[in-house]
């Protein structure tokens, strides 16, 4: 006998972050919930995330740091579910936590323990999940979502999109979310990788052999600006400071690198004047790997004792290493990129619930929606927060 259709409050297409906590939210309301995800396992990115131990949140979570094109559209629901409040969720489960730098919280132990509190929270009355099975098909009529899975067919007034965006596909991630969002007559906004990589190519391919090498530099471009490390790849430049980039950068543009964000502008002059018998090698070996030293040695074209180099050729090299511009040719893309930037587009949805302005029923949450995080817990808190605004409304 095939599976007979039935009936819920709402289905909600992604077992991730941002599907967990819709459901938990909406089965605690007594919603009746089934929740679909084409993998075998709920929270895929959550197990992979922070080494494993799952970067849940930041306690520095507020709204400019996240990109949208409505920059103001992630305020309400961050403001409604904090990061104190994920904190406490996960006090009440015993997880134990700590602080690493920037507010960045991971678990002391492994991030299966988010996963596990997450499926803790859907309460097993009102959710049914559903895993290893695809989605065929999905449609609407007579006020109601109808959803064809793995044979199955489930039908709902409510139907919840959070099923993320393209970054990681080995991970099985897809565009799925934007055929539906079109589907239903919403606009996209261009999907792009975002902390992700950037790659380097022509005279800049020097720099590749430093693959390996890190250091604490600020990134900038245009306005934006990062103070954290940066790595040199077989492929160009990574790290974090790289990766908080990235999501800024468009095709055409600089990134520019201050290699020394310490010292003042005239540091090179001043050492003169004390160690004039210093070579200018180990005045920047001092503060910089002997490698990445070698190589901006060569590109800047000056060597010998600073008492034998003129004050301004010591005053245009600490410009130079204080600014030095990189024209990446691209990213590593979405295979490397642990988020997407753009998606769902917030023009379209409701700031407080997620719901779509001209579609009833129909609600997007977490990564699918064109709202980006920086590193360090950010993206998490989004699915946290847009998970729990639409779990109070279906």
């Amino acid at each position: 006998m095939p599976n007979l259709p039935t009936h819920y409050d709402a289905i909600i297409l992604g077992a991730g972050g941002a599907g967990l906590m819709c459901a938990a939210i909406a089965g605690q309301r007594g919603r009746k919930i089934l929740l679909i995800d084409h993998a075998e396992e709920p929270g895929k990115k959550i197990l992979i995330s922070g080494g494993g131990r799952c970067n849940f949140t930041n306690i520095g979570t507020v709204p400019d740091r996240y990109l949208s094109q409505n920059k103001h559209f992630a305020k309400s629901a961050l403001s409604r579910y904090s990061a104190n409040d994920f904190i406490a969720l996960v006090d009440r489960y015993g997880i134990d936590w700590h602080e690493k730098t920037l507010g960045q919280l991971f678990c002391d132990g492994s991030a299966k323990q988010i996963v596990e509190l997450l499926l803790a929270e859907c309460p097993d009355d009102t959710v049914s999940l559903s895993l290893g099975k695809a989605i065929t098909d999905v449609s609407h009529s007579d006020g109601r979502y109808r959803v064809e899975y793995g044979g199955q067919t489930a039908f709902a007034p409510s139907l919840v999109v959070a099923t993320g965006g393209p970054s990681i596909p080995k991970m099985g991630a897809t565009g799925f979310a934007y055929d539906l969002a079109r589907q239903f007559g919403l606009k996209i906004v261009e999907p792009r990788p975002a902390l992700v990589p950037l790659t380097l190519g022509g005279e800049e391919t020097l720099f590749r052999e430093l693959s390996g090498v890190s250091a604490p530099v600020t990134a900038r471009c245009g306005k934006t600006a990062f103070r954290e490390a940066a790595l040199f790849t077989h492929k160009g430049l990574s790290g974090p400071a790289i990766l908080q980039i990235s999501s800024y950068w468009q095709h055409g543009q600089s990134v520019d690198i201050d290699f020394l964000p310490d010292l003042a502008e005239d540091w090179l002059v001043q050492a003169k004047k004390s160690l004039p018998r210093l070579s200018l090698k180990k005045a920047i070996h001092a503060h910089l790997p002997a490698r990445l030293t070698e190589t901006l040695i060569e590109r800047i074209a000056l060597e010998g004792e600073l008492g034998n180099l003129t004050d301004k050729k010591l005053s245009e090299a600490a410009r130079r290493l204080s600014n030095w511009r990189f024209m990446p040719n691209g990213t590593e893309g979405f295979a490397k990129a642990e988020v997407t930037a753009g998606g769902i587009s917030t023009a379209d949805l409701s700031s407080k619930n997620m719901e779509a302005r001209q579609v009833p029923g129909f609600y997007a949450i977490g990564e699918a929606v064109d709202v980006t995080g920086w590193l360090g817990g950010y993206n998490f808190q989004w699915a946290w927060a847009s998970g729990h605004a639409a779990g109070k409304a279906i």
